[in-house]
């Protein structure tokens, strides 16, 4: 919480910290209503068709979507309509910990489940190669990651951390 870019921020504005055990939970399923053409799946391809998916959602983003990383999306047909980074994020007490970040859905393809899907199957494949737990960090949208499963562990906004555990209430 000294790192400027965490000590900037607003003070209403509240994060949430969420987690999976993938040892015994499975992503829940969620039905999306009309994701008819999408497929989903790790993305190899040029970084520029990704990076212009990103900065449609948030600019500040592109920074993290590195050559080195790994990413998982969701495409109508060749263009990329929603992504995320699926990260490695080591080892912690022995337990194997990745997960989804940097979640985004461009504008137009918005509200359709197409997100959630990318989300779940992305947690589920992380699961198949034996991580431990899955991570969500640093979001504000701590109830679409519930609906998956994923149960909140800790909030903080810029002055540090507010409630763990089971003093969190999320709004909707």
């Amino acid at each position: 919480f000294k790192e400027k870019s965490i000590c900037s921020l607003p003070k209403d504005w509240i994060f949430t910290e969420l987690v999976m055990d993938l040892r015994k939970d499975l992503p829940n399923e969620i039905v999306p209503c009309c994701i008819s053409g999408i497929t989903i799946g790790e993305y190899h391809g040029d970084l520029a068709a990704l990076y212009d998916a990103v900065q449609q959602v948030d600019n500040d983003w592109v920074q993290y979507f590195k050559e080195d990383c790994r990413f998982y999306c969701a495409f109508k047909g060749e263009k990329i309509v929603a992504f995320c980074i699926l990260d490695d994020m080591g080892r912690f007490q022995g337990l194997h910990i990745g997960g989804p970040g940097c979640v985004g859905t461009i504008p137009q393809f918005r509200r359709q489940g197409i997100g959630l899907e990318m989300v779940r199957l992305a947690t589920e494949t992380l699961r198949q190669e034996g991580f431990d737990l899955s991570w969500i960090h640093y979001t504000h949208l701590a109830h679409w990651y519930m609906k998956l499963g994923y149960q909140p562990v800790l909030q903080w906004n810029s002055s540090g951390i507010l409630k763990n555990n089971d003093d969190i209430k999320i709004e909707k």
